[in-house]
C-alpha cells in the first residue's frame, strides 16, 4: 500500500472526526443500556458506513459527484450541491466547529461563555482555518501529517484512562430505556445522522480523489481503488473510537437528580460525559486534554469543509477566485459562530432532516446505476418523491402543520418514513423507464 494512501486516509479521518463524533457515541452508550451493541452498530452504519460508501461512490465518475449528478439532471446537480455545500459549510457545520470548540475548551477552563470571549476565540480559530485553507495543495500534508497524529494521541490517552476508571462498572441503567434490541438499533441508526458525515462525504470525496490523483495515480480503476482504501482507513479509525468511547459511556451512571439538572440547564449529555471522563481520569489537567481533543477535531473538520465548499463554488462560478471564496466563507462562518452553539444547532435541525434522506437516496441510486442499467427518469422520479416526503415529514414533526398521511407512514416513529417510500419509488421508476424509449441508461465516465 502506498504511503500517500495512508496519509490521505488519516486526513479523511481527521476531516470526518469533528466534535459531534466525540459527543454522540458516549450518549448512545449511556442510553442504550443492555442494548449497547445493536445501538452502536446501527450508529456506526449511518455515522461511518454511509459516509464511507459516499466517499467511494464519489470516485465512480471521473468528475466526482458533479459528473454523476449531472447525468441525473444538470439543474438538480447545481441546486442540490449548492444546498449541501452551504449546509455543511458556512451556514451550519463550519460555525458549529468553532462554537463547539469554544464551549468545550474555553468555557470549562475559563468558566465563562461571554459574547466577548466567544468573539476573541472564534477570531483566532478562523484565522488559523484561513491560514490552513488558503493554499489547498498543502491541505493534505498539513492536516494528515501534523494534526491527525496529535488528535489520535490525545484521544487514545483519554480512552485508555476511561476504560481504567469506568470499564469495571456495570452497564448503565438506560436513561431512556429501550424495550428491545430493535428499538436500540433504530435509535442508534437515527443518532448517526447527527454526525452529518454522510452529507459531508459528498464534499470530502473530491478532496480525496484529487489528493489521490496528485500522488501520480491516473488510471480510473486505480483512483477508485486508492480512494476506497483511504476511505476504509478512515472508517476503521472511526469505528474503533466510536465503540471505545460508546462502551465507556455504557458503563457510566448519571443519577436522576443530576440528569434533571443537566436537562434544566440545557447541557448536552454527551459533553457532560466527556468532561466527566476527562476530569475523573486526569483531574484538572483533564479539562485541558479534552480541550486539545475537541479543538483539533473541530479544526480539522472545519478546514476540510472550507476547502470543499470554496473549491466547489470556484468551479461553478470561476470568475471569483478560490482564495476569495475561502475568505468569504470564513467570514460568514465567523459571524454565525458568534450566535452560539445552541442557536446554530437549532437552525440546522429542520434543514438536515430534509437533506439527509435526499443525500442517502442519491448515493444509493448512483451505486445502483453503477451495476444495473438505469435511465435518468428512475433517479429523477425517486429523488422527487423522497424530497416531497422529507419536506412534509419535517413540516409534520416540527409541528408547523399536522399531516395525518405522514404520521401514519411506516417507520415514522424512527424518522425513517422516507425509506420504504424510496424503495417503492425506485420500483415504480424502473417500470416508468420501460416506456421512455428516448433515454439511454446512465454511463459513467472513467477516463
Amino acid at each position: 500500500m502506498r504511503k500517500n494512501t495512508w496519509i490521505i486516509g488519516f486526513t479523511l479521518f481527521a476531516m470526518f472526526f469533528g466534535a459531534g463524533n466525540l459527543i454522540f457515541p458516549p450518549n448512545v452508550g449511556l442510553e442504550s443500556g443492555q442494548f449497547f451493541w445493536p445501538s452502536i452498530i446501527a450508529f456506526a452504519l449511518t455515522g461511518i458506513g454511509l459516509p464511507l460508501m459516499a466517499v467511494i461512490i464519489g470516485a465512480v465518475d471521473k468528475q466526482g459527484y458533479i459528473g454523476s449528478l449531472n447525468k441525473i439532471s444538470p439543474k438538480f446537480s447545481v441546486i442540490f450541491l449548492m444546498v449541501v455545500y452551504l449546509t455543511i459549510g458556512p451556514l451550519f457545520a463550519i460555525p458549529r466547529t468553532a462554537s463547539t470548540s469554544f464551549e468545550m475548551t474555553v468555557t470549562p477552563i475559563a468558566h465563562t461563555n461571554s459574547s466577548l470571549a466567544l468573539f476573541i476565540f472564534s477570531l483566532i480559530y478562523f484565522l488559523i482555518v484561513l491560514y490552513l485553507c488558503i493554499n489547498p495543495n498543502k491541505m493534505v500534508d498539513r492536516v494528515g501529517s501534523l494534526l491527525t497524529p496529535l488528535l489520535l494521541i490525545t484521544i487514545l490517552a483519554m480512552i485508555i484512562k476511561g476504560f481504567i476508571d469506568f470499564g469495571g462498572n456495570a452497564q448503565s441503567t438506560s436513561v431512556s430505556p429501550y424495550t428491545s434490541a430493535l428499538g436500540g438499533f433504530s435509535k442508534g441508526f437515527t443518532e448517526g445522522y447527527l454526525t452529518m458525515d454522510a452529507i459531508a462525504a459528498i464534499a470530502f470525496s473530491m478532496i480525496v480523489v484529487n489528493a489521490v490523483k496528485a500522488t501520480g495515480v491516473s488510471h480510473a480503476d486505480n483512483i477508485f481503488k486508492q480512494t476506497a482504501i483511504a476511505g476504509v482507513i478512515a472508517a476503521i479509525g472511526l469505528i474503533i473510537i466510536y465503540i471505545c468511547v460508546g462502551s465507556i459511556g455504557n458503563h457510566m451512571h448519571i443519577s436522576d437528580s443530576q440528569m434533571h439538572q443537566l436537562k434544566a440547564n440545557d447541557q448536552n449529555i454527551g459533553t457532560y460525559l466527556l468532561t466527566t471522563i476527562a476530569t475523573v481520569g486526569f483531574g484538572s489537567f483533564g479539562k485541558y486534554l479534552l480541550g486539545i481533543i475537541v479543538a483539533l477535531a473541530c479544526l480539522t473538520t472545519g478546514c476540510g469543509l472550507v476547502v470543499s465548499v470554496s473549491e466547489y463554488f470556484h468551479r461553478i462560478f470561476p470568475k471569483i477566485s478560490y482564495k476569495s471564496y475561502v475568505i468569504l466563507f470564513t467570514v460568514i462562518s465567523f459571524i454565525l459562530a458568534n450566535m452560539g452553539l445552541n442557536s446554530v444547532i437549532k437552525m440546522s435541525v429542520p434543514v438536515l432532516s430534509v437533506i439527509y434522506p435526499i443525500a442517502i437516496t442519491v448515493v444509493i441510486l448512483i451505486l445502483l446505476a453503477r451495476f444495473i442499467p438505469t435511465k435518468p427518469i428512475v433517479q429523477r422520479f425517486t429523488i422527487l418523491i423522497v424530497t416531497i416526503i422529507s419536506i412534509l415529514g419535517v413540516i409534520d414533526s416540527q409541528g408547523w402543520v399536522k399531516i395525518p398521511f405522514i404520521a401514519n407512514l411506516p417507520l415514522k416513529d424512527y424518522s425513517l418514513e422516507w425509506f420504504p417510500i424510496a424503495v417503492i419509488a425506485v420500483i415504480i421508476g424502473y417500470i416508468i423507464s420501460t416506456f421512455v424509449k428516448k433515454q439511454e441508461p446512465i454511463h459513467y465516465e472513467k477516463e
